[in-house]
């Protein structure tokens, strides 16, 4: 069972992968690297700022660099647990895939994905009451988690699998942000 769902993962990959082209390959090297995402960081940072203030923007902040942290340390640890080869370095299809960018580091499950979605879930459940719109975060998790399937450096096993532990990790930081703020609204209102 587990061969059968390996060999479709590679499948959909060399599908996935097989309709990029050259023409394309800067921009996804572009969209697949954190720092052009910036802008639209800051942005909702800012949008958050106007709803929940100051204070609360920077303790989420901090919950969302310690979510970053969880998130990759956890995805190294799988990836070296299970040392899936990337599809870049798999013999079976890397003479059959485009190959935009390589890594020498395992594949199993994106670190891209998990972050990427484990960041815009928390968001999301601070903001979503706010803004009729911020069902658009998760354009930012599915565009750049894509990207490392385009470049040829993870399956979309690896991608699916980081999604839903960033989703997991994502929700149980919103908890503990919610926790958090009630202990602390409580703690003020004592003094």
């Amino acid at each position: 069972m587990l061969e059968k769902i390996i060999n479709l993962d590679k499948e959909l990959l060399v599908f996935l992968n097989g309709l990029g082209s050259p023409t394309y390959d800067g921009f996804w090297l572009i969209i697949t690297r954190q720092i052009y995402w910036t802008p639209i960081f800051l942005l909702v940072f800012y949008l958050m700022y106007k709803k929940i203030g100051l204070k609360n923007l920077l303790i989420s902040i901090i919950f969302i660099a310690v979510l970053i942290l969880i998130c990759d340390q956890t995805a190294n640890l799988f990836k070296n647990s299970f040392k899936r080869l990337r599809p870049c370095n798999d013999l079976e299809i890397n003479t059959v895939i485009r190959i935009v960018k390589s890594s020498k580091t395992f594949s199993y499950f994106s670190g891209h994905a998990t972050n990427s979605m484990a960041t815009a879930m928390f968001v999301f459940l601070i903001i979503r009451k706010q803004y009729k719109y911020t069902f658009l975060l998760f354009l930012f998790p599915l565009i750049f988690a894509y990207s490392r399937i385009y470049l040829g450096l993870h399956f979309p096993l690896d991608i699916i699998s980081g999604y839903v532990f960033g989703a997991i990790i994502g929700f149980i930081f919103y908890k503990l942000y919610q926790l958090y703020l009630n202990n602390f609204a409580l703690k003020e209102l004592d003094l």
